[in-house]
């Protein structure tokens, strides 16, 4: 019974210290035109202050498109809030309130996180009045992609923790107090399966975003089409799997290292690519000058494709 009593009383204690740095984000994007007339329409969301100087981690969704950023902290302060930065491509923005001596929500290690841990999701859901909801559960499963998303939600966290709409961008907390996650989509038609972005991605976004506005990432200059058995047939290519080149930047890497469109990318840095899913992940990781394996004309081939965080088009005269 001690036990029980201690973990009832360590989890109380860390939800009213967390709940203390969690706001709730209202966001007005303004529909229609001039001729018909302009509609605020409003949102609701959720997010928790990472610095004591006011930054604020939310869903780039609670965000997007917002003329105004209404911020509620749980003390009942308002602030209007500043858009920092985002990347929509992890669904991850910063918002700015001004002041110091906020309270934060420390982030905590999600590779560390084991399945089967409790978690404290805590956020605006239903945008319900009286303050924060806290629901409770366990980490149920880790790297799940989300079923029908491209590649944004790539190795999330699942819980069974009740995720609701307001829940977006609100924390996903361990039994220490740290931030493991940002809580950002349930599957509607399901029963306790909700998800959200571990920690750990954000972290290796966060100074790019702070410093520039946005997420600096490896770039290889290729527009792709998956291959599969619905596009084979499309596109004349007899390989079960791959990604071919569609179009392809004339200034990028990936010309350079002499790939064209119509070749078929089987290989990414020795890792077979099945999928777009499988060479956008290699892209991501890459750290240096990478090995390509592909297709053309029924024959295969190898380049390296040169390691560049970004590229600058020169000029192209088009008349003399």
């Amino acid at each position: 019974m001690n036990n029980i009593e201690e973990l009832n009383n360590n989890t109380v204690e860390i939800a009213e210290k967390a709940s203390r740095a969690v706001v709730s984000i209202n966001s007005t994007i303004y529909s229609g035109n001039f001729g018909y007339g302009i509609t605020p329409v409003k949102g609701a969301g959720s997010g928790f202050i990472i610095s004591h100087d006011g930054y604020i981690l939310t869903n780039n969704h609670v965000i997007e498109g917002a003329e105004t950023v209404d911020v509620v902290l749980n003390d009942g302060r308002k602030f209007k809030g500043e858009i920092a930065g985002t990347d929509p491509q992890t669904d991850v923005a910063l918002v700015k309130i001004p002041g110091d001596d906020f309270p934060v929500i420390e982030l905590g290690d999600s590779e560390k996180i084991r399945v089967g841990s409790i978690v404290l999701a805590i956020g605006n859901a239903l945008g319900l009045p009286g303050g924060h909801t806290v629901s409770m559960g366990v980490i149920s499963a880790k790297n799940r992609p989300m079923p029908w998303a491209d590649f944004i939600f790539e190795g999330l966290l699942q819980t069974d923790a009740a995720i609701n709409p307001g829940n977006s961008g609100g924390p996903l907390v361990d039994l220490t107090g740290k931030a493991v996650g940002i809580n950002t989509a349930m599957i509607a038609q399901a029963n306790g399966i909700g998800f959200s972005i571990p920690v750990n991605t954000i972290k290796k976004e966060l100074n790019d975003i702070i410093n520039t506005g946005k997420v600096k990432r490896n770039y290889i200059g290729i527009s792709g089409i998956e291959i599969n058995e619905s596009s084979q047939g499309r596109y004349g290519v007899k390989l079960e799997n791959g990604v071919m080149v569609a179009r392809i930047d004339r200034y990028s890497p990936a010309y350079d290292a002499g790939l064209r469109p119509g070749d078929v990318i089987t290989e990414f840095a020795g890792t077979p690519v099945k999928s777009m899913r499988d060479l956008i992940k290699g892209v991501a990781e890459m750290k240096g000058n990478t090995d390509v394996i592909f297709i053309r004309g029924g024959s295969k081939y190898r380049t390296t494709i040169e390691y560049k965080k970004e590229t600058k088009k020169r000029i192209e005269i088009l008349d003399a």
